[in-house]
């Protein structure tokens, strides 16, 4: 498994929020939701994202913004628009604290201030705050914009969104995985890009099959030389190449990757820590959870007591829905 592809696999979306968002000027919604990700299309008109602390950006029919939180940031038809809506991490209100008008809601996931506006907007958002994407959210601005992004999943993101058929949300929900690494794909292998270590290094020589033998077995108790041996390479030419392209040494990205893991376990499921602990390499609980709490701050159960579920992650709960 390659690295972007490991690094979207666990925090897979799960029960994502989806919605088709159709206005016309003025409008502004601001967006206080605290979630680590979301992505914006822009299928007609045009709307400007404004984050907290930058400038506004114009996205138009084709562009691709990925907001990544938790931050706060303003999507309107102009800069400098007065928001008229908020959304939060339970809800959508008025700037006044009231919640929006049934009026608003024109369909399945489908909701703005006009039925016929010009401006249409995809808008998907990832809401489980796992730990497996930290590293990827680590490599992108505050605001990542990619113009006139030219795939069909756009145009099926925009037919399955409004439909109401079985299993509908896991199918969005899967769509929009597929959505999120093809823009980040395309976003790191942008003419002039500064893509991450980790990514850039996914092509080299002798890091590349480095990299690919610890995401594919990150639970073996690998060191420098039996990683080294397997890659085809020296333990110094590794080292030395795998620090300089990735800006870790090799056992300290392992380190990373299984404790990444073990946050995504704990996040998604009810197994025992031992359990957990042998998955990811570890050769019992109190191992995995020094390691764990030395690296996040939080123990094991702490942090699966505590993990963000976000405000919209059921699909009742979105507007629009019957």
């Amino acid at each position: 498994m390659d690295t972007l592809a490991d690094l979207l696999d666990g925090p897979r979306a799960r029960g994502a929020f989806l919605l088709r968002m159709v206005m016309e000027p003025p409008w502004s919604v601001r967006v206080e939701d605290r979630a680590p990700l979301s992505v914006m299309i822009v299928r007609t008109g045009e709307a400007w994202v404004t984050p907290k602390d930058g400038e506004p950006v114009r996205c138009g029919p084709g562009d691709v913004a990925i907001a990544r939180g938790p931050d706060s940031y303003v999507v309107s038809d102009a800069p400098g628009s007065p928001p008229q809506w908020i959304i939060y991490e339970d809800g959508c209100t008025t700037l006044f604290g009231a919640p929006p008008d049934d009026s608003m809601a024109f369909g399945v996931r489908t909701w703005g201030n006009a039925p016929d506006g010009p401006t249409t907007l995809l808008v998907g958002t990832y809401f489980a705050q796992g730990a497996v994407e930290r590293r990827l959210l680590a490599a992108l601005p505050d605001l990542a914009v990619l113009p006139a992004w030219d795939s069909p999943l756009a145009a099926l993101l925009g037919d399955e969104i409004v439909r109401d058929a079985p299993g509908q949300p896991v199918v969005l929900d899967r769509l929009l995985d597929l959505i999120l690494i093809a823009v980040l794909r395309a976003w790191f292998s942008r003419p002039g890009a500064r893509p991450p270590g980790w990514f850039a290094a996914h092509g080299d020589p002798v890091v590349g099959p480095a990299l690919r033998l610890l995401h594919d077995q990150p639970a073996r108790p690998w060191t420098v030389a039996d990683l080294a041996a397997a890659a085809g390479s020296s333990r110094a030419a590794l080292a030395k190449r795998f620090g300089d392209l990735v800006g870790e040494p090799p056992m300290s990205y392992l380190t990373g990757l299984r404790l990444a893991h073990a946050a995504d376990l704990l996040r998604g499921g009810d197994q025992t820590l031992e359990a957990i602990a042998r998955k990811v390499g570890y050769g019992s609980a109190f191992a995995l959870s020094s390691a764990f709490k030395r690296e996040r701050g939080v123990s094991p159960q702490e942090f699966r007591s505590g993990a963000y579920a976000g405000g919209f992650g059921t699909e009742r709960e979105q507007p629009g829905t019957s």
